[in-house]
């Protein structure tokens, strides 16, 4: 989460303490945090504990998490997000967990807008809770080709687990809803690579995994090698059976690399 010029990680280490809820929680490693961190004229830093801890402790036979964190305005990428945890959970030993992010609209534009109300069994999430994940989905709409301001504006409150690397080396992909097909499918992934970045994360595109469904040229589909996507249009499109076959492909091709990097 750079800030430009000056804003720099503390070269403090971080005792272990009741407030560290990765370290409190046993938080899983990836085999990407074992590498070796450069030293300073100072001191040599150390791999965060929350995800060193466990490194050598990870059973092959243990639940891994993926955190499917998303922002849907109308509905689009909440139907992605739900059909991607039915492919996480197609894998053994992974599970999905399904966050929103808050809201920053008040409710009497939402109304203007004619949003639909969220579905209350998903709650939202604080980035302290990012901690406990072993990977990520990340789904939002476009706004421009980039994400939506709710999005980013989660991703600007994670600046303690950026300033204390705890995200470094887990996987991430992102899935996306533009109204059309020069929205920013791609685009819109793409940029938000950079938060991916400035956290150490490993981002994981689906490429052309899909098969010949990535292929197909005889109906409108959302979704690119970057991830999925859905057409929204107006916003009263509903996703295809396509786009939503892609999100379930994209999940539970995430959970296998997933449980790939976990296993090494």
């Amino acid at each position: 989460m750079g800030k430009g010029g000056g804003c720099v990680p503390s070269k403090k280490k971080h005792p272990s303490s009741a407030e560290d809820p990765a370290r409190r929680r046993g938080s899983s490693t990836t085999a990407a945090n074992n590498a070796p961190i450069p030293a300073t004229d100072e001191e040599t830093r150390e791999i965060p504990a929350s995800t060193a801890d466990s490194v050598n402790t990870q059973s092959v036979a243990a639940t891994l998490k993926v955190f499917i964190v998303f922002y849907s305005m109308y509905g689009h990428v909440e139907k992605l997000a739900k059909r991607m945890k039915k492919g996480v959970e197609g894998v053994e030993g992974v599970e999905a967990v399904l966050f929103r992010v808050p809201e920053m609209l008040p409710t009497d534009v939402l109304e203007l807008m004619k949003v639909p109300p969220k579905d209350p069994e998903i709650p939202e999430i604080t980035a302290a809770e990012l901690a406990t994940a072993d990977g990520f989905l990340f789904g939002f709409p476009t706004r421009y080709g980039c994400m939506a301001a709710q999005m980013k504006a989660f991703f600007d409150s994670t600046g303690q687990l950026w300033k204390e690397q705890t995200l470094a080396g887990k996987p991430a992909g992102f899935f996306v809803s533009t109204g059309t097909q020069g929205g920013g499918q791609e685009t819109t992934a793409w940029t938000a690579i950079t938060q991916l970045a400035h956290h150490g994360m490993l981002f994981v595109p689906i490429g052309y995994t899909f098969g010949a469904g990535m292929f197909k040229m005889d109906s409108i589909r959302g979704g690119s090698p970057y991830g999925a996507g859905v057409y929204a249009g107006d916003g009263t499109r509903e996703p295809s059976e396509t786009e939503l076959a892609l999100a379930e492909h994209q999940g539970k091709y995430m959970a296998g690399v997933i449980k790939r990097l976990y296993q090494a």
